[in-house]
């Protein structure tokens, strides 16, 4: 309940001003609810009984113009509550996307795609329902009932005591129920991850099952988390589907034993026949109330268990954050690695250690290494997204982490080594790093990367739609999309991670020998694999497990670097390699 509680204290406050509208028109809609079980007693022993036709008439439009009332403010009411509640589910949501952004990678990737997906969308679906169930039918459920045996006593105390053991006996039956119903809901919402998670794989990664023929061991996955979210769901559906009957049952035994004594007591004429139907009117409207209350409660587990689920994403602090004051950075662009690392928390060796490179613009500094040497970790560091956890990166005397991130992502600009484009137009997607990028810079950039040709062949040229990801597109054609992307944001800092592996020979001489203009006044740090590729770089390094153990030109690493020489050998004739 702790982690609820602390999320509507959060963002409810927001709409206290409508919460408190709406607790006034309930209390208008209760009074008029309260009031027509004592107008029909009237009607009964003063009217009908009495034979009085003008109290019949008299009291029955008093009981048509309190009940118009009820309607309008009712109607009122539940706008009120519905808007409320679907505001605080929008604010939840951003607030849940907002952070998630802020996070670093490898802390989503804690998470999981699946399981963020289905926290910002699913959890916070099952949180609303709660605040849309407690503002429209619940606000009025504690009124209600005390309201209705507040009249019930003042009515008949002996027949009220029945009433009024109505609400323990239907809250403890009902919480017998949801005590048992809260560990279920918990488990149903990590099977919804499971079940996304396995679904986005498989989606995914569906040329690679087919690939290998594994499409029954695939069914056979999706079978037993599908299975495991079916057997949890069944118990919850099955007390779910157990909790009315019972508390009608137990209900109905009341109703009973009220009817019973209210015949005993209108024998014995110490209660009027129309009394003894406001009673039941009073009864009614305690019942009411209770269920009310229980839908609540019915709620309350499944939105108890969504919420910590989001509060866990919303307490988790993030490894980047902004600096307090930050320090404004020169377009210049000098970059220093001074003994720099990085490493997980917990692990059992970290990713980087003592990393030192002084590059000024007009540079190319390649890097290169076995997988898992930390080639991309060393260009995330020089982004900043994550921090260093030994030395430290600047960028003109300045620590990186005393930049403003932004102020800094606009001095860099990253190619990445998956090439990953937005559903959209190609210029929207080219603009992502300059939105007031003209069509004329956006083909310039095409033209350096070697993309103009096949995209006006595409139909719309710039206005032609992508899907999400890019899987229109040929994986070549992803990656030069995605250097001209970074061209057109026109940065100080290239890093550029192995964006050239889909390329062909001459494709791939074709964009470097362009970019290589383009960036002249500008400093690049590229990862790749091919010595081909870097063989003209300013200066090479070499890395291997986490560690700077080379560095120079090509012909200074073909001479002295033992690692550089078998990467070299496996890629170049003999003769290549040497000279």
């Amino acid at each position: 309940m702790l982690n609820l509680l602390r999320l509507l204290r959060a963002h409810l406050p927001a709409y206290r001003g409508a919460v408190f509208l709406l607790l006034l028109l309930q209390l208008v809609q209760t009074g008029a609810t309260l009031a027509l079980p004592a107008l029909t007693a009237d009607v009964i022993d003063n009217g009908v009984v009495a034979g009085d036709r003008n109290r019949i008439v008299t009291t029955g439009v008093t009981m048509v113009l309190i009940a118009a009332v009820q309607v309008a403010v009712s109607v009122v009411a539940v706008w009120i509550g519905t808007r409320t509640a679907t505001s605080v589910g929008r604010d939840l949501r951003g607030a849940v996307f907002r952070h998630t952004h802020d996070l670093s990678a490898h802390q989503a990737a804690r998470y999981g795609t699946s399981s963020l997906v289905t926290r910002t969308v699913n959890d916070v679906q099952h949180v609303q329902e709660l605040v849309l169930t407690a503002l429209n039918v619940a606000l009025a459920a504690p009124f209600l009932g005390i309201g209705g045996v507040v009249l019930a006593l003042r009515s008949d105390v002996p027949l009220a005591w029945l009433i009024t053991l109505i609400v323990p006996a239907v809250s403890i039956t009902a919480s017998v129920i949801l005590v048992r119903m809260s560990p279920l809901y918990a488990r149903m919402q990590d099977g919804l991850d499971g079940i996304g998670q396995v679904l986005r794989e498989q989606i995914t990664g569906v040329r690679v099952v087919r690939a290998f023929v594994r499409d029954d061991h695939e069914r056979r996955r999706f079978a037993e988390a599908n299975a495991g979210l079916l057997a949890v769901s069944l118990k919850v559906g099955r007390l779910t589907a157990a909790m009315f009957p019972v508390v009608l049952l137990v209900m109905n035994l009341f109703t009973v034993a009220l009817l019973w004594a209210g015949a005993i007591r209108v024998d014995g004429g110490q209660v009027q026949v129309g009394t003894l139907n406001a009673f039941m009117g009073y009864q009614a409207l305690i019942l009411i109330a209770t269920i009310s209350a229980m839908l609540v409660f019915l709620n309350m587990p499944r939105a108890e268990a969504s919420a910590r689920r989001i509060t866990e994403v919303l307490r988790s602090e993030p490894d980047v954050l902004a600096p307090a004051t930050p320090r404004a950075a020169s377009p210049a662009c000098l970059l220093e690695i001074r003994s720099a690392g990085f490493g997980y928390p917990g692990a059992q060796r970290p990713i980087l250690t003592d990393i030192d490179l002084v590059a000024a613009p007009g540079e190319i500094v390649a890097v290169v290494g076995s997988t898992g040497s930390g080639k991309t970790t060393l260009l995330e560091m020089i982004m900043r997204l994550i921090d260093v956890t030994s030395g430290s990166v600047r960028v003109n005397g300045v620590d990186v982490r005393e930049l403003d991130p932004p102020e800094l992502r606009r001095l860099v600009g990253i190619v990445p080594q998956r090439a990953y484009l937005f559903s959209g137009t190609v210029a929207s997607n080219l603009r992502l790093g300059n939105p007031d990028a003209t069509d004329q810079e956006l083909w310039h950039a095409l033209d350096v990367a070697q993309a103009s040709d096949f995209v006006r062949k595409m139909e719309g040229g710039l206005a032609a739609e992508l899907s999400q990801g890019g899987t229109n597109i040929s994986g070549g054609q992803r990656q030069r999309l995605t250097i001209a992307r970074a061209l057109v944001r026109k940065p100080k800092i290239y890093l550029l991670d192995d964006c050239f592996s889909a390329l062909d020979a001459s494709t791939d001489a074709a964009v470097r020998a362009a970019l290589a203009r383009e960036t002249e006044q500008s400093l690049v740090v590229m990862v790749a694999q091919r010595i081909s590729s870097i063989r003209n770089a300013d200066r090479i390094l070499v890395l291997d497990r986490g560690e700077l153990i080379g560095a120079g030109t090509h012909d200074q690493l073909i001479a002295t670097n033992r690692t550089y020489q078998e990467i070299a050998a496996t890629q170049l004739q003999p003769e290549g390699v040497l000279r």
